[in-house]
């Protein structure tokens, strides 16, 4: 007997002509450096995936996401563009930054999140919605991991209502390693970034370059030393100037332009530069 959800999972990735980018650092691509200084990325790196499975020139990318926005700031100022752009594939990853702000509620912010699920899936073709990570391991969020999960669990509902594949981001444990963050911890890394890629092809279903929980191999044992003095560079440079921000009511992406319109033929040498 045939199997119907993979020859669908097949015709929706070879419908998959257009990809437009929404949310904030996490698919800015923060932590994954080019070689000019501006950040890949999941979502790049995602859309490269996407375009090798079109014929040459045939497939058209934007990422729209900006860093340190809100839910209400990605609504007004991406989800318009991605409405207008009126894509095959709109991957939508808000409300994080949202979450670990103090007082925030997490039933209320879904509440938001779904209103423009529903407006992107009446304009889009497929809207692929993101969990949040799982962030035991994260010092500054760990204790806001219920809250999290919380959002998370809502996520999937609205997931489920309107039909969109899900980035499972609490599930990918290759993450949980610290080689998969950038130094601020707050961040992923190239590796990470690229593990997250390869999560989101199999979200849809693609035929996927590598594993992406594949083991990273073995690392030396650090002292407690090492790590106390790791954990002391951290606070002093990345912590304190975030906490910072917090206090000044300032964001990151106050002065960051989105990406725009990208080759996935330039995200390739852009990847390649570095590697």
């Amino acid at each position: 007997m045939a199997d119907d959800s993979k020859s669908d999972n097949t015709s929706v990735i070879g419908s998959i002509g257009s990809y437009v980018a929404v949310g904030d650092s996490f698919t800015e691509g923060v932590g994954d450096p080019g070689p000019d200084g501006a950040f890949v990325g999941w979502a790049d790196r995602f859309a490269v995936l996407l375009a090798d499975r079109r014929p040459e020139g045939d497939f058209r990318y934007s990422n729209l996401a900006v860093r340190g926005k809100l839910l209400d700031q990605i609504v007004a100022d991406q989800v318009p563009k991605a409405l207008e752009l009126a894509p095959d594939l709109v991957s939508f990853c808000a409300g994080g930054n949202d979450i670990i702000r103090p007082g925030t509620d997490p039933d209320e912010v879904a509440e938001r999140f779904e209103r423009s699920v529903s407006r992107l899936a009446e304009a889009a073709g497929t809207v692929l919605v993101t969990t949040g990570f799982d962030t035991r391991g994260v010092p500054v969020l760990k204790h806001l991991r219920g809250k999290i999960a919380t959002y998370n669990g809502h996520v999937r509902a609205v997931a489920d209502r309107y039909g969109c594949p899900v980035l499972d981001l609490w599930s990918l444990k290759s993450v949980q390693d610290r080689r998969a963050w950038d130094d601020d911890r707050l961040h992923l890394s190239a590796e990470g970034h690229t593990r997250v890629a390869l999560r989101a092809g199999q979200a849809l279903g693609l035929k996927i370059p590598a594993d992406p929980e594949q083991p990273w191999p073995p690392l030396p044992p650090r002292g407690t030393l090492e790590v106390r003095r790791d954990d002391v560079h951290w606070a002093r440079e990345y912590l304190v100037p975030w906490i910072g921000r917090r206090l000044r009511g300032e964001s990151s992406g106050d002065h960051v332009t989105a990406k725009g319109t990208l080759s996935p033929d330039d995200i390739k040498m852009r990847i390649a530069s570095v590697a």
